[in-house]
């Protein structure tokens, strides 16, 4: 192995590795392929790196998402050229879409080989080797095609744009430019984050102050751009200080834990679990919007009340107060300040709002539960899975959540303390969470993995079940079987031949998969076998445990069928001006 620890000459391959390192992202994810083989020797050459292969290069994208989004840092992703990259770019481009910090890492044919337009495998076999990397720059931050002369500095400042706008971005490396010498004397600083404009920074804190002050009370709606930025301490010391109440998007649920006295829980507009939590945030005297997206999913369908132009607002790298905006200020910062302004500040005591969880998971289109014993005993519904699955979740334990019915079913549940939701609400690619939970896994493996994923999603990505195993990972996977595509069937046509899904039998893909005795499966029915069920995965944390519950197609749960109904009243066909009116499809 080789030591870097005060390098004078080093490997192109080898400064990335190590810069990667650094950034506490020492796991490559992906496949090798002819033009990325010198680069891989180089990386894993460096003490501490680590290969974590996958199926295919779309699940390599997803699981150093998931990496990052947990590790609330970069993560990584290799690939070769062309074939491997363009599988790869769905998952890169959400986490463009969700403000991840993933490097897509590409091995390109060598120089000489793209100077001389040679008509190579993996290419168009036009002589042309920039297609791929100008795709990239659409789902990027930024990009670079390594050259020697100048990769340390173009290594270093590309890693650095994906750490201030905390997007991802791309690095091709031609397999000479790989194995090519340079010098290492930057690798002794470690890279970090820009820091914010004194004078903005200056400037925006005394804005805000006055409008705090002429305040009595603030409502603060916390993004998925904080947990990004590991900035959740922060949100907990507002939390505690008098006159704020901390609502999250659904994107960020339990940033602050639930059972904190001032939070309101998830905010989706009309579809907020009570009026009283929608109020905190719709009619607060001033409201602060941190990290936020404003997008259809995390705003109930455009349902909210509250106008985001006489807001606060903090983003990454830039703040505003009402009508004026202050560029060059840090999200780290500005909530900083946030925080210390609110703490001086003397703002009336509010009173908790308290949630009804049990109330939130009822199902809808779907058989009602006349009781205990029907809930025991009759068929599975989404009401009993959702209430037995609040009961067993425990604290510390990160909860992955596919798009979709499971995301839908999730957001209303009221998670216990030190807990994490993981999902992708803005990008919504059906199958991302399976692959996700193998780099949840490795990124925090002293937290409980929990994954809830539809059987349409999971037939897209099952194959990385196969690394999770013989990695020796142990998350519980909730597999909702409803024969076919839930949240589409709650948009449009739920009876169409295209909403169902080929019948497989789940329960013996881990024996597929060769997990021998390293995985428990069980398929369950009704409430009574969900109970045991979830009973033996509490007890079972030496093994990957599979339950398979079968759910009716047409049932799902509150927050599902709300929003497939606003999403089929965005995606009608508007008719021209005295065109016959057509027929609205029938939905549930």
């Amino acid at each position: 192995m080789t030591n870097l620890s005060a390098p004078t000459r080093i490997s192109v391959g080898a400064y990335l590795a190590t810069r990667l390192s650094q950034l506490g992202a020492p796991q490559l994810f992906g496949l090798p392929g002819d033009f990325n083989l010198s680069l891989l020797d180089e990386m894993l050459a460096v003490d501490g790196m680590e290969w974590v292969g996958t199926a295919n290069e779309l699940n390599a994208a997803y699981a150093a998402d998931g990496y990052a989004r947990i590790r609330r840092g970069i993560g990584a992703v290799v690939t070769t050229f062309g074939v491997g990259e363009l599988s790869a770019i769905n998952g890169v481009a959400g986490s463009f879409a969700e403000d991840v910090p993933v490097v897509q890492i590409t091995g390109m044919p060598s120089t000489s080989a793209q100077t001389a337009g040679a008509l190579l495998h993996h290419t168009l076999a036009d002589g042309n080797f920039d297609h791929f990397v100008r795709a990239y720059e659409q789902v990027t931050a930024a990009s670079v095609v390594l050259k020697t002369a100048t990769a340390p500095a173009d290594i270093d400042r590309i890693l650095l744009t994906a750490l201030n706008e905390s997007k991802p971005v791309y690095i091709g490396v031609p397999a000479d430019v790989a194995v090519s010498l340079v010098s290492g004397a930057n690798l002794r600083e470690p890279l970090e984050l820009f820091g914010s404009n004194a004078r903005q920074l200056e400037r925006f804190t005394e804005t805000l102050r006055q409008a705090v002050y002429s305040a009595v009370s603030v409502g603060v709606l916390v993004g998925p751009r904080v947990h990004r930025r590991q900035l959740e301490p922060i949100i907990r010391s507002l939390a505690d200080a008098p006159g704020v109440y901390i609502a999250t998007q659904s994107g960020s649920k339990a940033i602050l834990d639930e059972s904190h006295p001032k939070s309101v829980g998830t905010y989706l507009g009309a579809h907020t679990q009570s009026d009283d939590a929608r109020r905190a945030i719709d009619e607060a005297p001033l409201l602060v919007l941190a990290g936020t997206i404003m997008s259809d999913l995390l705003t109930g369908f455009f349902t909210h009340r509250f106008d985001p132009e006489q807001a606060v607002e903090l983003a990454t790298t830039w703040a505003r107060v009402g009508e004026t905006t202050f560029f060059g200020v840090q999200l780290e910062d500005s909530l900083r300040i946030l925080d210390e302004v609110i703490q001086d500040a003397r703002l009336d005591a509010l009173e908790p709002i308290i949630l009804k969880p049990a109330e939130a998971t009822r199902s809808v289109g779907g058989r009602t539960d006349a009781g205990p014993g029907a809930s025991i005993v009759g068929p599975l519904s989404h009401e009993t899975f959702w209430r037995h699955l609040q009961g067993f979740l425990a604290p510390d334990t990160t909860l992955i959540a596919e798009a979709g019915t499971s995301f839908f079913g999730a957001i209303d549940l009221r998670l216990p303390d030190n807990c994490d939701l993981l999902g992708q609400p803005v990008w919504s690619s059906i199958g991302y969470t399976l692959p996700a939970t193998l780099g949840v896994c490795i990124a925090a493996p002293e937290k409980r993995a929990v994954l809830l994923i539809g059987d349409g999603s999971a037939q897209l990505t099952v194959q990385e079940l196969a690394t999770i195993l013989h990695r020796g990972h142990t998350p519980v996977i909730v597999l909702l079987n409803n024969g076919g595509y839930t949240i589409e069937r709650a948009i449009q046509s739920p009876e169409a031949v295209y909403q169902d899904v080929t019948a497989w039998n789940w329960t013996e893909l881990p024996a597929a998969f060769g997990a021998g005795d390293r995985a428990v499966t069980v398929t369950v029915r009704n409430g009574g076998e969900l109970a045991a069920a979830l009973a033996m995965a509490t007890e079972t944390t030496d093994k990957l445990v599979l339950i398979e519950a079968i759910l009716p197609p047409l049932d799902s749960p509150r927050l599902l069928t709300a929003l497939g109904a606003g999403l089929s009243e965005a995606n009608a066909p508007v008719m021209p001006s005295g065109s016959p009116a057509l027929v609205a499809p029938s939905t549930v």
